[in-house]
């Protein structure tokens, strides 16, 4: 990898620069070029029939704005366009936007494409760069000023003939990023000054990302401030992808003074992509700014998208990604469970989740996969999962007891646990644990104190034990250690009801010591005294099966 042959990209010397301290309040207003920048950007183009649904679907989403297609490139993109307007497809309150470069022969077949439309948008571009004008056109700069004014000149003739009322002109000095600023100014104002009078969009696209966005930024306000008739036009962003940060510059661009913006949905397009309209969208989602746009159904988004480019959306795709809502890492899962919890008991007017940034609901999405549990997960993972799918409310040491046992199960499987998963795991692990003690019968009487007679089997053989304490569970201790020299110590209890009605289940959850060492049980019972009974049991059982130890009393 030979670095010296690459230069910085230089900045512009601007101190008195606003956009910094500016704020993004409303929503830019939005055009597609999935049509067109994302459609040519696949290995098989959509089909007509395909085209036109996604089409219907960019209206669903809430697009006013769509770049349809480049007409004069091909019979199918000009059939395409024929078809919206013969067919009457493009509801009123929608524009289409068709792209020419500044060449006669292609903006006159553009506008042949066009006949019979209400609301157009002619979109002229031409390149502007240093590279492009030496290398590709072999042009100066007054040549390359020629060729936009000259395009420009057709394009107002043509549409004064068809009626230019039904026209908005778009110009893009297509490399804009890699063009001088003074220059790129000077090839618009000279555009304008033909465009005079007209509503127009100075679309200043990032054609290749060439760097950071803040001189992005800077690029896009140092336009702002030298077009004529400033108030009169729409300043519009295009950004490419190519260092990654497409939608970073596109939001800093907004600040700049930009109040438009064109992109596709994923970020589908040449190279390394648009900058990604879902992600925008839902940024300004996330800081309590309307976009304009419905999300509100992303699987379906994802469906559409995927069968109609064939691109296939990644699974950590800022908010439409299937892991984006799932945390598998302890603390995480630790601060999302409580902060459900919160929002449950309490709900508030503002969204307050950690390691959320938006509900999940906003999308479409439900709130069970947002915890899951691999080999890396906390035990409050767990707790979570069993708690949303089984009403059940382990206690923190427990679950923290049970997370290695997870994590090694995870871990020797290879897989993910599912909440089934989860639940046969610690019903195996702590519920009604029968070897080597077994509860068989017990009865209880109140003279005092609580007095217990039970019988026990112990490694298959029965024993009739008794005992006496403040308490049936602390007498079955009791009764348990006079008859097998077994030290017990209760150290936490808690107990409710799995189900409601006559059916419901109990269960106790117990943390007790034997011989010293900290263990865990659970028992399950219609009747809450026997699921307390057996969660000691449990308890007890863990203790020698989780130390190799045996009783032989």
């Amino acid at each position: 990898m030979n670095h010296t042959k690459y230069r910085p990209f230089p900045g512009l010397d601007m101190p008195q620069r606003k956009w910094p301290n500016n704020r993004i309040t409303k929503a830019p207003t939005w055009c597609s070029v999935d049509l067109r920048d994302g459609n040519q950007a696949l290995e098989m183009p959509m089909i007509p029939i395909r085209k036109l649904a996604f089409f219907r679907f960019l209206v669903e989403i809430g697009f006013k704005e769509i770049e349809v297609g480049f007409p004069a490139s091909s019979d199918t993109e000009f059939k395409f366009t024929r078809e919206l307007i013969e067919g009457s497809l493009i509801p009123d309150d929608v524009c289409i936007q068709v792209l020419t470069q500044s060449r006669d022969h292609i903006i006159e077949r553009t506008f042949e494409s066009l006949r019979g439309v209400k609301r157009a948008i002619v979109h002229l571009y031409n390149s502007t760069s240093p590279v492009q004008r030496e290398v590709v056109f072999g042009k100066s700069r007054d040549e390359i000023i020629e060729l936009a004014v000259s395009g420009a000149r057709q394009v107002c003739a043509l549409a004064d003939g068809m009626g230019p009322e039904r026209f908005t002109f778009e110009y893009s000095p297509e490399s804009f990023s890699q063009t001088e600023p003074e220059y790129a100014a000077q090839i618009c104002n000279a555009v304008l000054d033909v465009w005079k009078d007209r509503k127009v969009i100075i679309n200043l696209p990032f054609t290749v990302e060439t760097a950071t966005p803040n001189i992005h930024a800077d690029q896009i306000e140092y336009m702002c401030a030298r077009l004529q008739g400033h108030k009169n036009i729409t300043v519009s962003l295009h950004a490419h992808n190519d260092r990654g940060t497409a939608v970073a510059a596109t939001e800093l661009g907004l600040l700049a003074g930009a109040s438009r913006v064109e992109g596709t949905l994923f970020g589908n397009g040449e190279r390394t992509g648009n900058a990604d309209i879902v992600t925008l969208a839902m940024n300004l989602h996330s800081q309590g700014i309307d976009p304009g746009l419905d999300f509100s159904h992303i699987d379906n988004i994802i469906e559409v998208y995927e069968k109609s480019t064939g691109m296939t959306v990644h699974r950590r795709h800022p908010y439409a990604g299937d892991l984006v809502y799932t945390a598998f890492s302890g603390s995480h899962q630790d601060a999302i469970r409580k902060g459900m919890k919160r929002m449950e008991d309490a709900p508030a007017p503002l969204w307050q989740v950690p390691s959320l940034p938006i509900d999940p609901c906003d999308v479409g999405r439900s709130y069970d996969p947002i915890i899951r549990v691999n080999s890396q997960s906390g035990g409050s993972a767990m707790a979570y999962m069993l708690e949303r799918h089984y009403g059940m409310n382990v206690p923190k040491r427990m679950a923290r007891d049970f997370g290695p046992v997870a994590f090694a199960a995870s871990d020797t499987f290879r897989k993910e646990l599912l909440s089934d998963d989860v639940y046969d795991l610690f019903g195996q692990t702590y519920i009604n644990i029968a070897a080597p003690f077994e509860l068989v019968t017990y009865n209880e009487k109140i003279n005092g104190n609580t007095v217990i007679a039970a019988v026990v089997n112990h490694n298959g053989v029965g024993r009739d034990i008794t005992g006496e304490g403040n308490g049936l569970l602390d007498a079955f201790c009791h009764a348990i250690t006079d008859a097998f020299g077994i030290e017990l110590e209760i150290r936490d209890y808690s107990e409710h009801s799995l189900e409601h009605g006559k059916k419901s289940r109990a269960i106790t959850y117990i943390e007790m010591t034997v011989n010293g060492i900290v263990t865990f049980g659970a028992g399950v019972s219609s009747n809450i005294t026997t699921s307390s009974m057996r969660a000691a049991v449990s308890a007890i059982n863990r203790s020698f099966v989780a130390n190799n130890r045996t009783c032989t009393a």
